[in-house]
């Protein structure tokens, strides 16, 4: 049984120096959720971070953005987790995905980090487990692998920025399928608009 979604977490580096940039694609789309539903993103000392509670279709939903640099996002993770009392199946974590383009975006159920900072140091914080939601935002690939580090941590091309927010508006759109736990549909959803 696929236990409910309680708390969206959207991954980045803080401060201004990274807004924007493709590395905070997660960041983005749980500020985007935060705007659509008028729900302003407080700091939280006890979470790490910025959060937040929206209502969707009756349920509330918690928003976090980690104040932590990417690779300690499982130090904020974790925290949410122990203070309410959560499983890794009760949270979604959105991030940048390398290997998707730019305008898809994929709802993923577990899996491993696939060389992804944050989801690394979030499945080294929780002991090895992986079974929580993700929402892989692509943001392309340079092509070279030496260039990854400079390539996710400037801001993506115009027409790239355009295909990304347009990607993040679909998965607003099939967000409130996953939180009623319509998973599948919610894919479909969202697999099916964005390229």
């Amino acid at each position: 049984m696929i236990e409910p979604l309680l708390w969206i977490v959207g991954l980045g580096n803080p401060g201004t120096k990274y807004q924007g940039t493709r590395h905070n694609a997660g960041a983005l789309f749980v500020s985007m959720l935060a705007d659509q539903y008028n729900c302003t993103l407080q700091a939280d000392k006890k979470l790490l971070g910025h959060s937040g509670f929206i209502d969707v279709g009756g349920h509330k939903i918690g928003l976090l953005i980690p104040n932590t640099f990417m690779n300690h996002s499982g130090q904020s993770v974790i925290a949410l987790l122990q203070f309410y009392k959560l499983s890794p199946g009760n949270i979604l974590v959105a991030h940048d995905e390398l290997d998707l383009p730019p305008g898809t975006s994929r709802f993923k159920q577990g899996g491993g980090h696939g060389g992804h900072n944050g989801l690394r140091d979030i499945i080294a914080k929780l002991s090895g487990r992986k079974d929580f939601h993700r929402l892989r935002i692509g943001i392309g690939h340079p092509g070279d692998r030496s260039q990854v580090v400079h390539f996710v941590l400037h801001t993506a091309s115009k027409p790239e920025q355009l295909l990304i927010e347009e990607s993040l508006d679909q998965a607003l759109k099939a967000i409130p399928q996953a939180i009623d736990g319509n998973w599948q549909k919610a894919m479909f959803e969202l697999h099916s608009t964005s390229n």
